[in-house]
């Protein structure tokens, strides 16, 4: 999973995608560009970097990869690495029909100002996780997306958005 935000000092941008609608699962979620590990991937950030160029079109030559958030366990079971990478602002990115219908580049400041459209309760492993979900442009950020852009927010922003601490941190 790549977490790509533009070299944009004032106003940096997030780089969201939104899934096809005629995918089997997942369709129509807004998500970060990513996907399962092939088995000749060397690597996480390799797979990261791969999906990223099949997704959007983002070379990998054009991140500058700062390195991973925390992994976290999807409600799938699958375990997901996020990398954080900058990309230049005006780079050109096209999403590609056999898995996307769009891509938002939504600025850093919108979530800053956590203008929740709800908060979900999500229970996992017997526990409840309160994540916020945002609306832009009439998508809803929420779910596994929008934890990982809080953790980004809070680690990377000092944004201090109230969150529980995923159980694999304790």
């Amino acid at each position: 999973m790549l977490i790509a935000l533009t070299n944009d000092a004032c106003d940096p941008e997030v780089i969201l995608t939104r899934r096809a609608s005629h995918l089997n699962t997942h369709s129509g979620e807004i998500a970060f560009p990513g996907g399962k590990r092939d088995a000749t991937d060397p690597d996480l950030l390799f797979t990261a970097l791969r999906e990223a160029e099949e997704e959007v079109g983002l070379k990998p030559s054009e991140v500058e990869v700062l390195g991973p958030l925390g992994q976290l366990m999807s409600k799938h079971m699958l375990q997901v690495t996020p990398y954080v990478g900058i990309i230049d602002k005006g780079v050109e990115l096209t999403p590609n029909p056999d898995e996307l219908d769009r891509i938002h580049r939504v600025p850093v400041s919108f979530f800053l100002q956590d203008k929740r459209h709800h908060t979900d309760a999500i229970r996992f492993k017997g526990m409840t996780h309160y994540v916020p979900a945002y609306e832009y442009e009439g998508d809803i950020i929420w779910g596994l997306t929008a934890y990982m852009l809080v953790e980004l927010l809070n680690v990377g922003f000092g944004a201090r958005i109230p969150m529980k601490v995923r159980p694999e941190h304790r």
